[in-house]
């Protein structure tokens, strides 16, 4: 393995991910559904890919895309979360800020 390569392996295991939470809309329905993640920069691509599977857990959601495809859904971020070290702190946070925005959009949660 060159030491380049070795070298890019230990930049991505070391990079920083942002937590946090985010919102898919449906403009054709009104209706939204809000999530929370680890890693928002990589979240979307994952439903995405799920639901272009025919398999995300969430049915509503799943049966909006079927209906009206990947461009009448929208992905957008809510809130980034700051660091935080402790997993159960940052995990307790995204429980606390997911029902804020639930309730604040009036969303179902993913």
């Amino acid at each position: 393995m060159s030491i380049n390569r070795k070298a890019a392996i230990a930049a991505y295991k070391e990079r920083k991910t942002i937590a946090g939470i985010f919102v898919v809309r449906c403009a054709a329905s009104g209706e939204a559904w809000v999530g929370q993640a680890p890693n928002l920069e990589t979240i979307q691509n994952r439903i995405w890919f799920s639901l272009r599977q025919g398999s995300h857990t969430c049915r509503s959601l799943q049966a909006a895309w079927t209906t009206h495809g990947e461009a009448g859904l929208t992905f957008a971020e809510c809130e980034r979360l700051d660091d935080e070290d402790s997993a159960y702190v940052r995990n307790a946070l995204l429980k606390e800020r997911l029902l804020h925005w639930r309730t604040e959009l009036k969303a179902e949660m993913i």
